[in-house]
């Protein structure tokens, strides 16, 4: 089963991005913040990661760039789709090049997040094998 780390300060998104996700056949651990992710990333294998960007204690910006220095090669391979309301153009040109696999705007499509999930997910295993 694939195991997604969702990190986001606001429940409502945990919430229905948890349920719909589990309910399309994914395992979701969700956080409230970086901090909490980071730890659990830290201990634990995850098959991608969705992080906010703004979220308070450590935002998603700062989360992606300790996950891609990581010792753990898992970890710093992780691929991390970001899912925020930042909607500016430079926003997505920084969070990619950073090293998110992709950049999704809040208010989204659900159907289309599940996809965008899997197409990443099928890229990551590509690349591996």
């Amino acid at each position: 089963m694939t195991t997604i780390a969702l990190v986001d300060d606001e429940n409502s998104i945990r919430t229905s991005v948890s349920l719909a996700l589990e309910s399309d056949g994914f395992q979701v651990d969700a956080f409230n913040n970086g901090v909490e992710a980071l730890a659990a990333l830290e201990t634990k294998h995850y098959d991608l990661g969705l992080f906010d960007i703004k979220m308070p204690k450590m935002d998603g910006n700062e989360l992606l760039a300790k996950v891609r220095s990581s010792k753990n090669i898992d970890l710093k391979e992780m691929p991390i789709i970001f899912l925020t309301s930042k909607d500016q153009e430079q926003d997505e040109i920084i969070g990619l090049r950073m090293g998110a696999a992709d950049y999704i705007t809040k208010p989204f499509s659900q159907k289309l997040l599940n996809e965008r999930i899997r197409t990443v997910l099928r890229i990551y295993s590509y690349r591996k094998n």
